[in-house]
């Protein structure tokens, strides 16, 4: 993997840059899963595919939760 460093780079042009190559990469890797929904080559079970979902929107509730707690830690107080 090859680190990009751009000079100059703001804090919000870095995430934009890296959080959208990582939710297009997250995408790409929906669409592969999504490929194995195909019952003329793969067999599943109802719960295989609970168990399967189950992970993956427990893992987007913690990645949410952490975007919303960290969003409310920036603001700080005023005395």
């Amino acid at each position: 993997m090859v680190k990009v460093r751009i000079e100059n780079e703001t804090k919000e042009e870095k995430f934009k840059r890296i959080a959208e190559a990582r939710v297009n990469k997250l995408l790409e890797q929906f669409a592969i899963l999504r490929n194995c929904s195909n019952t003329q080559v793969y067999s599943y079970s109802e719960p295989q595919i609970n168990k399967i979902f189950k992970a993956l929107e427990e893992e987007l509730r913690i990645t949410k939760v952490a975007f919303q707690y960290n969003k409310k830690a920036r603001k700080g107080i005023k005395l």
